[in-house]
């Protein structure tokens, strides 16, 4: 057994349940998880905090997991970005892109050397040209004891094309080749047609390009209601929503209750739905799914979409999830507290420059105003 792969020593183990309990005394891992099509924008939102560090949070989570389709030209830009944002208490454990489609791992530093080796496989569903790719990228590891897939995926569009939008999952499901190194942590439920079973918790993130079969003006019609956050008069009409009742696609996943408006197709830079000659029917294309392994396994802490980022024709959406840990063993290969050095460098130098510059410009306009009163 190699040095890395350490050894079974019961409770004492790095990954035994002392070690879990001191770090989550409810064995509860806080995931975050955004998805956003980009619209391959090169120009990205000057401030990232909204998408990744949502006002009304009260606490940072564990693990970010960033899903994007149709990514900006520049993917380490991006990366430098997330982890600016983020700040020094975060590290880049993973990254992996697909032609334009990136999937992004960050997780609190302290937690690095609990995690496995990481790996990730892709699948393409179809070629659209050179550089745009529909299909999916997908990340696994285990964390303590419990293993973890994050699949961001890029479905067929079209309103009516629901029929390829089930090929494309079928194709992934069947394809991506996942874990390959890494123990399967319940071998006796892994089917091999299906990498979603070969893990304890699964969320599968991205533009899915599922429409509301609804006229365009009729959904108008009663997103002018204001219903508040009553989203089911439109929910009625949603296509995946229909097919994962019917039992056709994403087996075993559920998804939280919506409680925002549609999050396509948007003029760029406002509020208003697609005033193009093609006029499409707002819809819910972008989602986050999951699935756990045993009931109550993931709850849901938040589900919402981020309508102060504006830079594409889609908004993003991000969840906020519990994940019920359970203690390891020390006989799988661990990742050996590695993560993306010059990243977390780069990104931190940015985030005291930019700090810098805040505290510039406020003693600059302190000064400005400052006002002599004579007594």
């Amino acid at each position: 057994m190699s040095f890395l792969e350490g050894s079974v020593l019961g409770n004492g183990a790095l990954l035994g349940a002392e070690e879990l309990d001191r770090y989550f005394p409810e064995r509860r891992l806080g995931v975050y998880v955004a998805t956003w099509n980009m619209q391959g924008e090169k120009g990205l939102p000057y401030n990232l905090d909204d998408l990744l560090l949502p006002a009304d949070t009260d606490f940072a989570q564990d693990v970010y997991v960033i899903g994007v389709q149709e990514g900006c030209p520049d993917r380490r830009e991006w990366e430098i970005r997330l982890q600016e944002t983020l700040g020094p208490y975060y590290v880049m454990l993973y990254a992996a892109a697909h032609g334009v489609l990136y999937l992004t791992i960050f997780v609190r530093r302290d937690l690095i050397w609990f995690c496995s080796e990481v790996e990730h496989a892709t699948v393409t569903t179809r070629i659209i040209s050179q550089i745009k790719t529909k299909g999916a990228v997908g990340i696994g590891f285990t964390f303590f004891g419990t293993s973890f897939l994050f699949i961001t995926s890029h479905f067929t569009s079209g309103d009516s094309k629901v029929y390829e939008r089930i090929l494309d999952y079928n194709k992934i499901i069947e394809a991506l080749a996942l874990p390959r190194n890494l123990p399967d942590t319940n071998p006796y439920r892994s089917t091999t047609s299906d990498v979603t079973t070969r893990f304890d918790e699964v969320f599968w993130f991205g533009d899915f390009n599922f429409r509301l079969n609804k006229e365009r003006g009729e959904v108008e019609a009663i997103l002018n209601q204001g219903v508040g956050a009553d989203m089911s008069p439109l929910l009625q009409h949603d296509q995946l929503l229909k097919e994962m009742k019917e039992g056709s696609i994403f087996k075993g996943f559920q998804e939280a209750a919506i409680q925002f408006p549609p999050t396509y197709k948007f003029d760029i830079g406002c509020d208003v739905y697609d005033t193009t000659t093609k006029q499409r029917t707002p819809s819910y294309t972008d989602r986050i799914l999951y699935r756990n392994r045993q009931a109550d396994d993931i709850k849901v802490v938040k589900y919402t979409s981020c309508s102060s980022i504006k830079t594409s024709d889609h908004r993003p959406v991000i969840g906020m999830f519990q994940v019920k840990l359970r203690p390891g063993r020390d006989n799988i290969p661990l990742g050996a507290g590695q993560f993306d050095r010059s990243l977390y460098l780069e990104g931190i130098r940015r985030r005291i420059t930019r700090e810098l510059k805040k505290r510039e410009a406020a003693m600059k306009n302190q000064n400005n105003s400052t006002v002599c009163t004579i007594s």
